[in-house]
């Protein structure tokens, strides 16, 4: 058994990585085999992901608020407290929240034998992001 004591700072989030302001909390790394990587990420109103991939899929879980999540090509869903959302490994998808509500989810997946957990492409646009359902 190991007990790691919550002292990680909560980190911004990377602006190559999100549009808007994203705090980022780590709840687990991967370590001595284990390739389970997982955070809990604050979105204020209007922040979202890029467009991005992953290499085992992603496994997301709304805790507070009122989010967005779409796969390419497909429609903008909302999510709220209790959804998951998963995305198929390579699957283009963006998650974020939506333009008048904070969202926290907790973002679950496995890193690569290169210890990579994603591919990022470009921003969503404010176009595509102002497609979501009202």
């Amino acid at each position: 058994m190991q007990i790691t004591r919550n002292s990680i700072a909560t980190n911004a989030g990377p602006s190559e990585w999100f549009t808007g302001t994203v705090y980022i909390d780590p709840v687990a790394t991967p370590s001595a085999g284990s390739r389970v990587q997982a955070s809990s990420v604050h979105f204020t109103p209007g922040a979202r992901t890029a467009w991005h991939t992953h290499p085992h899929g992603q496994t997301i879980y709304v805790t507070e608020g009122v989010g967005l999540a779409q796969r390419r090509g497909g429609p903008i869903e909302v999510i709220r407290p209790g959804d998951r959302v998963f995305f198929e490994p390579g699957e283009e998808h963006w998650h974020g929240a939506t333009v008048n509500r904070f969202m926290t989810h907790l973002a679950m997946l496995e890193v690569d034998d290169a210890g990579k957990s994603a591919t990022w492409g470009e921003h969503v646009s404010d176009e595509e992001y102002g497609q979501q359902p009202r």
